[in-house]
Order: C-alpha cells, then sequence, then structure tokens
C-alpha cells in the first residue's frame, strides 16, 4: 500500500487534530492534571469526550457498536495525542485492551464502557525494570472452577484508575491471559508517578482468585493473543512518539524563528539549519515506519511483527533526537517548567519504556534474522 493517508483518514486527521489541540492541549490537560496532583493523571471528562467523538470505538467491530477501523486509524489519532502531550487511557484501553477483547465473550462485559469514555483498561506483562515479557514469572494455579493467581507487576499504566486489568501469567498448560477486576480480593495497587506525571502502577497478587470466565481465550493460549496485544500497543506507541517528535519540533522551529542573538534570528545560522533539516527527515522515515507497521497489521501480514519493531525503535529513536535537539536549540530555558519543550522530553523517555525500548526491538529484529 502507499504511504500516505487516504481522503477518509486525512478527514480524520484533521477532526482529532482540531479536537485534541483544543480540549486535549498542554494546558488544559497535562499541567492542570500534574498541578493538581491529580490520582489518576489524567481527566475523565476528556476520556468521556474522547467517546463521544467515536475515537474509544476505532478498533471496535461495528457488530460491537464500534467504528470498524483499523490501527492506522488509531495510530491517526495517538499522533495528535503525541503531538498535544494529552494525557489519556488512550493507547492501552482503546487500542491494546480492546484488541485483547477481540472475539472473546468478555467484549460484551467491558466494550460498552469503553466505547462511551465511562471504562478505563490496563494492561499488566512487565515484571522487572524492563519490558521483558519473555520472562515472565507470574504464576496462575487452579483453584476451583478457576485460577490463583500469585505474583508482582510493575509500570502498569493506567492501573490505578483501571476497572479492570489484563494480566498475563504462567499456568500449568501455558501462558495465559485473565480479566482481573479492580475490586478483586487479595490485589493490592499501588500508584507511582512517571516521569512525564501520568500514573503507573505496581500490582502485588496475593492468591487472586478469578473464576474461568475471566480468562481470555483459553488456558494456555496466552502468547498467540498477548502477541497481537503487543503488537497493536506497539505500533500505536509509534505513532505517539511520532507525534511527540512532530510536536517538539514545532516548537523548535517556532523558537528559532523568533529567538534573536549577535542581531540576527537563530533560526538564519546555518548549523542550526541543518539540524533542523536533519530532524524533519528523520522524522518523516520514522511516520513512514509507524505507517506501514499499522498498514501491515491491518492487511494481516505475516511480515508485520518485524515491522512493528521497525517502527517501535525508529520512532522512539527519533522522538529522543527531537526532544535532546528542542531542548539544546531552546538554551538554558529549554530546561524551565515555564517552557513546554521540557515536557516533551519527559513524555519521550516513558514512551520509550513502554512496549520496548529500541534495544529491545533492535535485539528482537536481529534474532528474528537468525542472528
Amino acid at each position: 500500500m502507499p504511504l500516505y493517508l487516504t481522503e477518509d483518514q486525512t478527514a480524520l486527521r484533521e477532526s482529532a487534530r482540531d479536537f485534541i489541540s483544543g480540549e486535549g492541549s498542554i494546558a488544559k490537560q497535562l499541567r492542570k492534571y500534574r498541578d493538581m496532583g491529580c490520582k489518576d493523571g489524567f481527566g475523565h471528562a476528556l476520556w468521556k469526550q474522547f467517546g463521544e467523538m467515536g475515537f474509544t470505538g476505532i478498533l471496535i467491530d461495528e457488530a460491537d457498536g464500534g467504528l470498524g477501523l483499523g490501527h492506522v486509524e488509531a495510530g491517526i489519532v495517538l499522533e495528535e495525542i503525541g503531538r498535544n502531550l494529552t494525557p489519556s487511557p488512550f493507547l492501552v484501553t482503546a487500542v491494546a485492551v480492546v484488541e485483547a477483547l477481540k472475539g472473546t465473550a468478555l467484549r460484551e462485559r467491558w466494550l460498552p464502557g469503553i466505547l462511551s469514555g465511562d471504562t478505563v483498561g490496563a494492561l499488566a506483562v512487565d515484571e522487572g525494570a524492563k519490558h521483558r515479557p519473555e520472562a515472565m514469572e507470574m504464576v496462575a494455579e487452579r483453584s476451583g472452577n478457576g485460577f490463583r493467581l500469585t505474583g508482582r507487576k510493575q509500570f502498569v499504566v493506567q492501573g490505578v484508575s483501571a476497572d479492570f486489568t489484563i494480566v498475563a501469567a504462567n499456568s500449568h498448560e501455558g501462558l495465559t491471559l485473565f480479566a482481573v477486576e479492580k475490586e478483586a480480593k487479595g490485589l493490592t495497587v499501588e500508584g507511582v508517578r512517571l516521569a512525564d506525571s501520568s500514573i503507573g502502577a505496581r500490582m502485588d497478587f496475593a492468591g487472586v482468585e478469578v473464576d474461568s470466565d475471566a480468562v481470555i481465550g483459553e488456558p494456555g493460549e496466552g502468547w498467540t493473543i498477548l502477541s497481537r496485544v503487543l503488537n497493536a500497543g506497539r505500533a500505536g506507541a509509534a505513532s505517539e512518539m511520532v507525534g511527540v517528535a512532530s510536536g517538539a519540533m514545532d516548537l523548535t522551529v517556532d523558537y528559532l524563528k523568533q529567538r534573536n542573538q549577535f542581531g540576527k534570528l537563530i533560526g538564519e545560522f546555518q548549523v542550526l539549519q541543518h539540524r533542523a533539516a536533519h530532524l524533519y527527515s528523520e522524522l518523516e522515515i520514522a511516520r513512514a515506519a509507524a505507517l506501514k507497521a499499522q498498514q501491515l497489521l491491518d492487511e494481516g501480514s505475516h511480515e508485520a511483527e518485524a515491522m512493528v519493531s521497525v517502527a517501535k525503535a525508529k520512532a522512539g529513536s527519533v522522538s529522543t533526537l527531537a526532544v535532546q535537539e528542542g531542548v539544546q536549540m531552546h538554551g538554558g530555558i529549554g530546561m524551565t517548567d515555564e517552557y513546554d519543550i521540557g515536557l516533551y522530553m519527559k513524555r519521550d523517555r516513558v514512551l520509550n519504556e513502554i512496549f520496548g525500548d529500541a534495544n529491545y526491538h533492535a535485539d528482537k529484529l536481529a534474532r528474528m534474522n537468525g542472528y
């Protein structure tokens, strides 16, 4: 497929851009909820508006009340979220969690609330300092007609706010996914403020009992479902990082056109022009990689997984380049809270870690190619 948006996708981008740059702006959302010390780190009223706009239903089938669109469309919304640093459960809830629920009986329980913007879901996979799903140690033991979950999860984005959490654990049959409700007995959730002011969570499962209806798919089929979920989340995170890079570059270019030094606008200095041009070219490559990964996911291509890792790694490196160049070109004021460029740097650090950083995906690609 060509690496550009269709007419309908372009219209969606314009709608998302207008809405998110207005209602989801840094001043209205990120700074507001950060400064008030909000325990959720985002506004539920805005999440409700996401539902009213139909954005929460982009990946939900039409038969279930959604728009029945694809990962490309989800990526369009995520790029605008990244551009405006909008704190929102969209990436985890409307992309990763929805992908996990597709085709399961649990979709009838949770999708209506996600569609309306009333429900938040979380994904509990990571257990260590880095994203390493292959090293999962959490255990699910048979108990009556269900399972008993024992172990710890951390870096659970929106875990404090979630009405339910999709949890990955090792059962006798193999890796299995469970939908665990927030009031489950034996579940302890500790909120942790991340670098970008969003709220993650550490979760302790001290023999949490769940019945067989909480199983997503079939026991032992977890890797098949989790791979699909992680691919969706990684591709979405790549688009959000492209948005972060775009927003940081826009701020920086505007500053280059305003700041005077030695009687000239600093944007007239050739060395800064070269750096800005290099960043622009890298950003376009990252955007193309994210779009290609999402197109392959929508096609169900066997090449999608590799391209998703390419997109996540490339978007991560370009986002980091954009925020570092932005802070440097702003000079000393780039390190102050008064200017938004530093907020982009913080969001970049968190997004790089979610669903695996550039090093993780470079290694994953090497292993896929026999190295």
